[in-house]
């Protein structure tokens, strides 16, 4: 029986998506729902498997782990690309990695969830409506506003004109910023600095790496608005954390929206969880239906195709 380990189902619905049980006369199929207590821990738990599905950079597939997993052949991640692999030690142990179709949109929504959330108080007048209260605070509206964005592909792409549609002035930068698109979406190009300087919400759309690793630290906040929130959908480590703490609780900036943190799961004693300008979500964005359907039919699809030895949708090539 070819043994196959889930990974990362923090929600335990794989299940739903795929049916598991007619499978299990070719698969043994084992799914973790948690996330592994180190690396070691992984290592133990793993040892026997031969594929890995896993939600990507949710648990690091390493040197060392790829190193001591004797038995694995394949992993197959949601999504074409995932940062989290060490690619390199996959080539040395002739390990096929594969990967999925992804939906862009689910993030692009998400942002605007964020957005709106921070611009209306969102959370805070939900929290009080349920304590009795009625109207504690006062918004601010988006028409007019500046939207600075970091990151023009895809998700910035479909936030960009979600902004112009409520009238807000979009501008953009990036370290190779398209300035076609910029010219295509109505969008004004900017510097780093001019972008700080004037974004009243500053939302990053950019891929990890070690690129933009830390490209938002005290400095960065200094040169924002009092005013202006900071939304991240895409890579946690692109702002530093204890920076961004500080630059919360003394109120450099108005605060922020993140769906992304430099360890996942978010600790639950971790500053971020008390401060009241703090609207957090847990990392909600790829997760729908939609993509979450699309992931595990399409990794049942790599597998076969895998053992078939006629792989698709390889990304260590």
């Amino acid at each position: 029986m070819f043994k196959v380990a889930i990974l990362d189902d923090y929600q335990n619905v794989s299940h739903e998506f795929v049916d598991l049980e007619k499978l299990s006369k070719k698969y043994e199929f084992k799914v973790f729902s948690e996330p592994f207590k180190s690396e070691e821990d992984a290592i133990e738990q793993l040892t026997d498997y031969e594929a890995l599905l896993i939600m990507r950079e949710r648990t690091p597939i390493t040197e060392n782990l790829i190193k001591n997993l004797k038995k694995l052949k394949f992993i197959i991640t949601s999504g074409m690309r995932n940062k989290s692999i060490n690619f390199e030690a996959t080539k040395k142990r002739k390990i096929i990695v594969s990967g999925t179709d992804i939906n862009p949109n689910p993030a692009a929504e998400l942002t605007w969830a964020l957005i709106l959330g921070l611009a209306r108080n969102i959370k805070p007048e939900i929290d009080n409506m349920f304590q009795g209260y009625w109207q504690t605070t006062i918004g601010t509206e988006l028409k007019g506003k500046i939207l600075g964005i970091i990151g023009l592909g895809k998700i910035g792409s479909q936030v960009a004109k979600v902004g112009k549609i409520f009238g807000m002035q979009v501008i953009a930068w990036s370290e190779n910023l398209n300035l076609d698109k910029c010219k295509e979406l109505d969008v004004l190009p900017s510097s780093k600095e001019d972008l700080l300087s004037n974004s009243d919400f500053l939302s990053i759309h950019v891929q990890g790496g070690e690129r933009y690793k830390e490209l938002i630290k005290l400095k960065e906040f200094d040169m924002m608005k009092k005013t202006a929130y900071i939304i991240n959908t895409s890579r946690g480590h692109i702002i530093n954390e204890d920076d961004l703490i500080i630059a919360l609780s003394t109120n450099v900036i108005a605060g922020a929206g993140l769906d992304v943190y430099e360890k996942e799961p978010l600790p639950e004693n971790h500053k971020l969880r008390f401060l009241p300008n703090a609207l957090l979500l847990p990392h909600l964005g790829y997760v729908t239906a939609e993509n979450y359907s699309k992931f595990y039919t399409q990794m049942i699809e790599n597998l076969e195709a895998s053992l078939n030895g006629k792989p698709i949708r390889i990304i260590n090539d």
